[in-house]
């Protein structure tokens, strides 16, 4: 009988489950996230929290007690010396879990367990949320309020006042504009007047010739 055996051995030994358990540890410090089930990341984050509590003291005791459940020097550097620092003002919860569905093959949940301080994209929206928490006094406000309000009136009329006499000016120059229309025809017709008084010369000239050929 199971009485008083609350973790799940995942139907593995306690040797094989302590190695997998160990080589999923290493690889979620080495890539800060893995795929795996639903079960066996929930183990993972029971197995290496702990781990992850002792880095953010770097003594010889605690990279000891470390390397005797990872068995591995280069998971060991990259515990110590980045993923510490990284952690180092989180007092616990340093993974997460995001179910990702079933596995297509034998229909077995599926998630994705992550080390928290390493997704940027959700770190951001938190950051942006508490910036937009910010209290703020309600009289700067409504003073402030009051005058971009004044603002914004003053400088409409002043606009106004600017836009007004140009029209007028615009609406003066219309009846000079009308004028000039008015005496370019009368210009035309003094250019058509003129081969007219042309004509009247030479026939005055003719008759004079016709005058002293008759005499």
């Amino acid at each position: 009988m199971r009485h008083g055996k609350k973790f799940n051995h995942l139907s593995r030994t306690a040797s094989h489950r302590n190695a997998m358990l160990s080589n999923m540890a290493g690889s979620l410090i080495l890539s800060k996230r893995i795929t795996t089930t639903v079960a066996k990341a929930k183990a993972l984050r029971k197995y290496v929290e702990p781990l992850l509590t002792k880095s953010k003291e770097d003594t010889t005791h605690n990279r000891r007690v470390v390397f005797s459940s990872l068995k591995n020097k280069e998971v060991l550097k990259e515990l110590f010396d980045e993923v510490a620092t990284k952690i180092a003002n989180r007092p616990g919860g340093y993974t997460r879990i995001i179910k990702l569905g079933s596995r297509l093959g034998d229909d077995a949940e599926m998630a994705l367990i992550e080390l928290v301080d390493y997704n940027e994209l959700l770190l951001g929206g938190e950051a942006k949320e508490k910036k937009k928490t910010t209290r703020r006094s309600r009289r700067g406000s409504g003073a402030k309020a009051t005058s971009t309000k004044s603002e914004g009136t003053s400088t409409e009329s002043k606009e106004a006042k600017e836009k007004a006499p140009k029209k007028e000016a615009k609406k003066e120059d219309a009846p000079k504009a009308e004028a000039k229309k008015e005496e370019s025809p009368k210009v035309e017709a003094k250019k058509e007047e003129t081969p007219k008084a042309e004509k009247k010369e030479s026939k005055s000239d003719d008759k004079k010739d016709e005058k002293k050929g008759d005499e």
